[in-house]
């Protein structure tokens, strides 16, 4: 059982880091409100710059804390249900904004990740 939350730690810390690092500044199917990019995803959800550089730092920890977790077993809880909050939170931002559902899938599938290694540890 263990190493199936090993491999989901590793897909959803891959796909946060992807959309952080890699994808942050370009155009996807997936952005919510029509963004360009993540930056004015978050405007566009009505969050200040603020928070969109509190959670340009905490995801990507957050992610690398997943990552750590395979070897230091005791951040693994913690990390993943702080992360599934962010994610529930990007879930709640696409509601506001009224997105299609295609644009919650990443979102869903990684809140779904993040749950299914906190119950798998």
């Amino acid at each position: 059982m263990i190493e199936i939350a090993w491999c989901i730690q590793i897909i959803v810390a891959l796909s946060i880091l992807n959309v952080w690092f890699i994808r942050a500044s370009r155009q996807t199917p997936f952005r919510g409100a029509s963004a360009r990019n993540l930056q004015e995803e978050f405007e566009k959800y009505g969050l200040n710059k603020q928070v969109f550089v509190i959670t340009s730092v905490i995801k990507p920890l957050l992610a690398v804390s997943l990552l750590i977790a395979i070897f230091v077993p005791f951040l693994t809880k913690p990390s993943a249900l702080a992360l599934a909050f962010f994610m529930l939170g990007a879930v709640v931002m696409h509601i506001k904004v009224r997105d299609d559902l295609l644009k919650f899938i990443p979102a869903l599938s990684l809140f779904g990740g993040c749950m299914a290694i906190y119950l798998l540890s």
